[in-house]
């Protein structure tokens, strides 16, 4: 509502951002485009303490930094272009020093208090007075102005102790966070972590973040809540993210220990005699649970911090030691049994070849034979143990596997194509022949046989999983459940991979787990179904029976409807055929009917045009000869009727658009 707005600033606060509140005079700007139409309201800036310099050479500089404000401040696209004086005229004044000279200050302020007394007088400080309103209307302006203030949430300032928390509470939590990094005992941690693992990790860092929060609280306590918990949270955020690479370090100090542990415990225990896979798969599981409980000792209280990442890193590591050991190895076993055969062979060889005879080369043949099968017996045995090796590591992913198969089987035709679920297909037995193909291949992996020996537990699952009631019947004497048991019969218990009980658990959890895909593709078959049923239900047949014995009879009465409905159906059925509607329904109800709107009315007009050519084709064929007299009589017209609308049905009919009419015979 005034006309004026003072601002009160020092001489040597020119040109400054804070001390010459320049913020603030932006805001001034920002609100009043928004609120209020264009008027001049007068900006007055006086200067205090005012120096040597003239205000001649004040005056630009100050009138310059107000047009770079207005300049840089977003305004509505009405005022893109209006420049400041439409709204503000600007005047400055400079007050001398008051303790300088006093008595020139009094004179000054006595004046400045005359313009703000006379301020409606030409040259005061009113402005152009546009927005004056008279004084009968001030109280309505008034409220009007302060409901657009109170509707505007941008011009909300929060309470003044929500103010002076947000201050406060933002400074304690810098003067922490700094005396954070100060702090010795942090420092010296980062530094030794650096270089080296530090035992009881999580423990120390943990305790120094809890003193620096607790001596936050101590101090921001008395402040807003609200305030108080945003700042601290903001707090926590900066110091985890401060410490996280130290984290990091010493998680990366962990994997590297453990990995060259893992590598030195491998080579002993190979060193000791112990078999490859048994090796490997004790040193990885046991150290694998030693990065677990290290790494849990660096987990910080205030961070959820996962170490999975590390974790997958390092059994990459491991397994890619393994892999290059295993190699070595086999190249050295290569080269053990090369040598032997060498040594085996070449000395014999020589002496049989001295004393060459008839009988030399058959003699070398049983040698190389003998000692073939010697060195293949001594090699069986090591890749026998890597076979079984391999047998229970994929035992452990045979549940995946088993997946995998059924939905294979399942979701693909015999050529391999995706199904598509139209309604004709047999959705029972399709499962059944992908459960069935899943459980052969969980018997497989049920126990290793790298003998001959027949055994019975493709039968025994199937029998238990898939056919049960046959297995009852079977078996009428005895409830006994035939996996209930952890052997397989003539199965030992070295050989036994997965046992019966955990076959019928990995069962259940199979079953449980393709259920929804069984499910889904009966929904999208019976979805098929009912957009492909174009048959009433069957109480709407009989209906339609019943209540059309009228009309029935109304045709046995009147044989001419007959013709008419037949020449009705003619044309329906050629428009059925020309539309393609079973085909435009194929998509769903909707579209269907989009485009068969689309498509009615030309195809319509089509048929008509040939009907029209149908019927003027005798006349233009034979001119002179005269058409035959009508006849009142029912079936003649019938007959034409017919005639015409077979012809035009036939034509419309054909395919690639060929006319296959025939010419109408004499009468």
């Amino acid at each position: 509502m005034n006309n004026s707005i003072g601002k009160y600033s020092g001489c040597h606060d020119i040109g400054r951002e804070q001390a010459a509140n320049k913020p603030l005079l932006k805001t001034v700007f920002q609100v009043m485009m928004r609120l209020f139409s264009p008027r001049k309201t007068t900006l007055l800036f006086v200067i205090r303490d005012k120096t040597r310099t003239p205000l001649e050479n004040l005056e630009p500089v100050l009138r310059e930094d107000i047009q770079k404000i207005w300049d840089a401040v977003p305004k509505p696209h009405a005022y893109k272009e209006t420049p400041l004086s439409e709204f503000f005229n600007v005047e400055v004044v400079a007050l001398s020093s008051y303790e300088e000279k006093e008595e020139q200050f009094r004179e000054q302020v006595a004046s400045l208090r005359q313009r703000f007394f006379h301020s409606i007088a030409p040259g005061g400080l009113a402005g152009d007075r546009r927005a004056v309103v008279p004084a009968s209307g001030f109280s309505f302006s008034a409220q009007q102005i302060w409901k657009i203030i109170k509707e505007n949430k941008d011009l909300d300032l929060p309470a003044h102790k929500v103010m002076v928390a947000t201050v406060r509470c933002e400074e304690i939590a810098n003067e922490k966070f700094s005396s954070f990094i100060e702090n010795e005992e942090w420092r010296q941690l980062e530094q030794t972590v650096q270089s080296q693992p530090v035992r009881g990790f999580g423990r120390k860092l943990s305790s120094i973040l809890d003193v620096c929060l607790s001596e936050y609280d101590a101090e921001a306590t008395y402040f807003d809540e609200g305030v108080r918990s945003s700042k601290r949270k903001q707090l926590e955020e900066k110091l985890l993210q401060l410490v996280q690479p130290t984290h990091q370090f010493m998680l990366g100090h962990i994997r590297s220990g453990t990995l060259d542990r893992f590598k030195k415990a491998f080579d002993n225990a190979l060193n000791e005699g112990k078999g490859f896979a048994v090796a490997a798969r004790d040193c990885i599981k046991y150290f694998m649970s030693q990065f677990d409980e290290e790494s849990a000792d660096t987990d910080i209280d205030l961070a959820n911090w996962d170490a999975s990442k590390v974790r997958e890193k390092l059994r990459r590591d491991i397994d890619a030691h393994v892999a290059t050991v295993r190699a070595a190895k086999l190249s050295e076993l290569t080269t053990k049994y090369e040598a032997k055969l060498n040594e085996a062979l070449s000395g014999p060889v020589e002496a049989l070849l001295d004393g060459a005879s008839d009988d030399t080369w058959p003699a070398i043949r049983k040698l190389l034979r003998r000692e073939t099968e010697t060195a293949v017996a001594e090699f069986a045995g090591s890749c026998k143990r890597s076979v079984e090796a391999k047998a229970k590591e994929d035992a452990g992913r045979v549940l995946i596997r088993m997946k995998d198969r059924f939905s294979t089987l399942f979701s693909h035709d015999s050529d391999s194509m995706p199904r598509v679920w139209t309604g004709k297909e047999d959705i029972r037995a399709i499962t059944k022949t992908a459960r069935s193909c899943s459980l052969k291949l969980l018997s497989v992996m049920a126990a290793i046989r790298l003998d001959d020996d027949a055994d019975a537990i493709e039968n025994t699952l199937s029998l238990a999983l898939v056919d049960p009631k046959a297995a009852s019947s079977t078996n009428k004497g005895t409830s006994v459940d035939p996996l209930a048991s952890s052997t397989w019969k003539e199965i030992p218990a070295s050989k036994t991979l997965i046992t019966p009980v955990q076959c019928k658990s990995l069962w259940r959890q199979f079953k449980a787990e393709t259920e929804y895909t069984v499910t889904q593709a009966i929904a999208a078959q019976e979805a098929s179904r009912r957009n492909n049923n174009w048959l009433p239900p069957p109480w709407a047949i009989v209906a339609l029976v019943v209540l059309g014995f009228n009309e029935f009879m109304t045709l046995l009465r009147n044989p001419l409807y007959l013709g008419v409905i037949f020449v009705a159906f003619l044309l329906i059925k050629a428009l059925w055929v020309q539309l393609d509607i079973a085909g435009e329904f194929r998509n769903g109800a909707l579209p269907g009917i989009l485009s068969i709107s689309t498509k009615l009315l030309p195809t319509i007009m089509n048929l008509l045009r040939k009907l029209a050519e149908e019927g003027q084709r005798p006349a233009q064929t034979d001119p002179q000869r005269n058409p035959p007299l009508a006849t009142p009589s029912f079936q003649s017209g019938t007959n034409n009727y017919s005639g015409i609308s077979s012809s035009a049905s036939s034509e419309v009919t054909t395919e690639n658009g060929t006319k296959q009419s025939n010419p109408p015979e004499d009468q």
